[in-house]
């Protein structure tokens, strides 16, 4: 049992849950973040230093339709990555279609079983993966566009699945230049904090003027 926020999880349940459940816990948080960007923040700094909220937005739309083929077994193609939010149209609610798609993929039958991907990696691994950038690009995008985000007890399932794949995977993330060195903990920080520090993110990270 892990105690965290008052917070009771039971790790075999947590090992468990389905990636379509813990998706669409993510998905409910991240598509409120995506649709309350106003457009004259598409320019402001991220907690990614690679990408301003224009260019994560748009790199967090390409995971999100390219980790919904992963999850039917078909080939991605993570080589380009169009402009979606330049290219016209709704594109919050494009990405609130393609983030609810995204669900219904790893929820259908045999979603996490066998292998997937160009490196034939575990199908549910590859979920997790999918689950951890809609969580934490979800956190980048609100702190950059000065809002808060802030799990609650129903996001305890995820927290728990994403503390395990990051604690398996972040060497070779780190070696692969995917994860920065990690950030340094805040005292008292919590369970959501920590898997931040842990992906090389401050927790504490504020946009200018905040």
């Amino acid at each position: 049992m892990t105690y965290d926020n008052e917070t009771v999880v039971d790790e075999r349940e947590v090992a468990a849950a389905p990636l379509g459940v813990l998706l669409g816990v993510a998905a409910e948080r991240a598509v409120p973040v995506v649709r309350g960007i106003p457009d004259e923040a598409l320019t402001a700094p991220t907690p990614c230093a690679e990408y301003d909220v224009r260019a994560l937005v748009n790199h967090l739309f390409q995971v999100v339709v390219q980790f919904r083929a992963l999850a039917a077994k078909q080939p991605a193609d993570f080589t380009d990555t169009p402009d979606r939010v330049g290219a016209g149209g709704d594109w919050r609610e494009e990405f609130a279609g393609a983030a609810a798609r995204l669900v219904e993929a790893w929820s259908e039958p045999g979603a996490e079983e066998g292998t997937t991907g160009a490196m034939g990696l575990p199908a549910r691994t590859v979920g997790c993966l999918v689950l951890l950038d809609l969580t934490v690009h979800a956190w980048d995008l609100a702190r950059a566009t000065g809002r808060e985000y802030r799990p609650g007890p129903e996001d305890a399932g995820v927290l728990g699945v994403l503390g395990e794949t990051v604690a398996e995977m972040a060497p070779t993330a780190r070696q692969r230049g995917l994860f920065a060195e990690p950030a340094p903990v805040p005292r008292g920080a919590d369970r959501f904090e920590r898997l931040l520090a842990e992906t090389g993110r401050d927790p504490r990270w504020r946009r200018s003027g905040d």
